[in-house]
């Protein structure tokens, strides 16, 4: 039996169940989303793979655990990017501006190589919950700006960063990619 390096057991917990997930992570990053298996992870965290099923019920449910860990990250990343906002307005600046950085840095190239791994019908609820709360900001502002169709608002201004986001990844030049973005939003705003 292995010995538990945390003070309890719940501690433990947590921490092997962080060591897989990063396992995982890796694997993804370095494979794809499809290579993520609960042998794959066993392996490269050098443990059995009844170790890994302790803690998920399957590859899937492990994919689906690390995609709701990543738009956590994400959305923590944001909510503080956004914390100094002194209007409604330079909130939704902060959050697209926040949001174009973190895919310029190439943080979200996880989430990109998870996206055609196909995740389990029961945790689709979880993952609309945890991309709710990376939207919430936006949202609560686009309510305090009073704009009349908050979801066209929010559909709009996602399509214009998939757009950056694309033309970032094709190697366009970040910051000039995330100032027009940024002001092609917020004029835009101004109409909806």
């Amino acid at each position: 039996m292995p010995r538990i390096a945390t003070q309890t057991l719940a501690q433990h917990r947590d921490w092997r169940r962080g060591q897989l997930i990063e396992a995982a992570a890796s694997i993804a990053m370095q494979s794809g989303g499809q290579a993520v298996t609960v042998a794959a992870v066993a392996q490269h965290a050098g443990l059995s793979r009844t170790s890994v099923y302790e803690y998920f019920a399957s590859s899937a449910d492990l994919v689906a655990d690390l995609v709701i860990d990543e738009l956590n990250g994400f959305s923590d990343y944001l909510t503080k990017e956004i914390a100094q906002a002194n209007s409604a307005s330079n909130s939704i600046e902060l959050w697209i501006k926040g949001a174009l950085t973190y895919i310029a840095d190439g943080r979200h190239l996880l989430a990109k190589a998870l996206n055609a791994t196909t995740l389990p019908q029961e945790r689709a609820h979880q993952i609309r919950v945890a991309h709710r709360a990376l939207l919430a900001p936006l949202i609560d502002s686009l309510e305090k700006l009073q704009v009349q169709d908050v979801q066209q608002a929010l559909a709009f201004l996602q399509a214009v960063t998939d757009v950056s986001t694309k033309r970032i990844e094709a190697g366009n030049n970040a910051a000039k990619e995330i100032e027009k973005a940024t002001a092609f939003c917020l004029n835009g705003l101004i109409s909806i």
